[in-house]
C-alpha cells in the first residue's frame, strides 16, 4: 500500500445499546501498511488528535503491521453528537463499531493518556475482539484532582463550557500554548514544529476546548468505576511510561497494572509524550507486547 496517507475518511458510528437510542457521530481515521498483516488501532489523549501518532510512530510500526490512527470521537476531524458520549464506554463502544465497520478484528490497542484509559474500556467490554494492548503513559487510576496544566478544562456546566469556548478559549490558548507544550513535554523539549506536524493547532478551536473539557469530567466521572473492573481485564498486553512524567504519575497509573497481568516497563529520565520525543522506544514496545497474542493467534489459526 502507498505509505502516503489518504485523503481524509469517515465512517458514521449509528446508535447501540440498551434504553433510549444514543447519538453518534463520526470517527476520522488514516490507514497505513498491508491489511493483510495484524492491525495496531492507535487512540490519542486528551486535547489530541491522531498527527499525536503520525509524526513519527505510525510509519515505523507500518512497516510490518496494518496501521490505523483514529480521531477520538470529537477530537480532530472526527465527531460526536452529544457530551454524554464522552464517558469512556461509549468513546470505545463508537471505535469498536468504527472498527466492526471497517472488518477489524482481534485489534492491538495502541492507547497514549485518556487514550489508554478509552483503551481499557474496549478491552473490558469487547475482550473477544481485542488482541492485545500497548498502552503509552495511561489513564488508569482515579486522581486525586485534575492535573495542573488541565485544570482549565474543568467546567462542569455545559453553558460555560461552550460560552467559554466560543469567546475566550481560542485567544487564551493561543497565547497560553508555548507554556502547556512545555508542561506536557517536560522535561523533555516539545518539537519545533509540533503545532503544525503533530495537529497542535487543531486544539486550537473552540470545537476542541469544549470536548477537552467534557473529557476532563467524564473521565473523572468513569475512571473510578472502570480502575474497579480491571480483576475482568482478560486482553494482554503491556503498559510504557516515562519515569519523570509530570500529567501521570507512572508508579501510580503503571505499576499498579502488573497486577492485573499487564508488563510494566519505563524509560528513564522520558516525560509524558513518549510517543512523540521517544518513537523508537515505543514502537519496539509495542511489538514486544503485543507478539505473545499474535503467536497464540497464529498457533489458534
Amino acid at each position: 500500500m502507498d505509505s502516503t496517507p489518504d485523503a481524509p475518511k469517515f465512517v458514521h458510528c449509528a446508535a447501540t445499546g440498551t434504553g433510549p437510542a444514543a447519538s453518534g457521530g463520526s470517527i476520522h481515521y488514516v490507514e497505513k501498511g498491508d491489511p493483510a498483516k495484524s492491525t495496531i488501532v492507535m487512540i490519542h489523549g486528551l486535547a489530541g488528535q491522531l498527527q499525536h501518532f503520525t509524526y513519527a510512530l505510525m510509519d515505523d510500526l507500518a512497516a510490518d503491521h496494518h496501521v490505523i490512527a483514529v480521531d477520538r470521537p470529537g477530537c480532530g476531524y472526527s465527531t460526536r453528537e452529544t457530551a454524554d458520549l464522552a464517558d469512556l464506554s461509549e468513546q470505545g463502544r463508537m471505535i469498536h463499531e468504527f472498527l466492526q465497520r471497517k472488518g477489524i478484528d482481534q485489534a492491538i490497542l495502541v492507547g497514549h493518556s485518556l487514550g489508554g484509559a478509552v483503551s481499557l474500556a474496549m478491552a473490558l467490554n469487547y475482550p473477544q475482539r481485542i488482541s492485545a494492548l500497548a498502552l503509552l503513559a495511561p489513564l488508569t487510576q482515579k486522581m486525586p484532582a485534575t492535573p495542573a496544566v488541565f485544570k482549565p478544562l474543568e467546567i462542569r456546566t455545559a453553558w460555560l463550557r461552550n460560552l467559554i469556548g466560543h469567546t475566550l478559549a481560542v485567544p487564551i490558548s493561543r497565547k497560553t500554548a508555548p507554556m502547556v507544550l512545555k508542561d506536557v513535554f517536560a522535561p523533555e523539549d516539545a518539537p519545533a514544529d509540533f503545532l503544525d506536524r503533530a495537529g497542535g493547532a487543531l486544539g486550537l478551536r473552540p470545537s476542541a476546548f469544549i470536548t477537552a473539557s467534557q473529557d476532563v469530567v467524564a473521565a473523572e466521572a468513569g475512571i473510578a468505576e472502570q480502575s474497579r473492573r480491571y480483576p475482568e481485564l482478560q486482553v494482554p498486553g503491556g503498559v510504557l511510561f516515562g519515569t519523570e512524567d509530570p500529567v501521570l504519575p507512572a508508579k501510580e497509573h503503571g505499576a499498579k497494572m502488573s497486577q492485573y497481568g499487564l508488563i510494566y516497563e519505563e524509560l528513564e529520565g522520558r516525560g509524558h509524550m513518549i510517543q512523540i520525543t521517544a518513537p523508537e522506544a515505543c514502537a519496539a514496545f509495542i511489538r514486544r507486547v503485543s507478539q505473545p497474542a499474535l503467536t497464540a493467534d497464529q498457533s489458534d489459526g
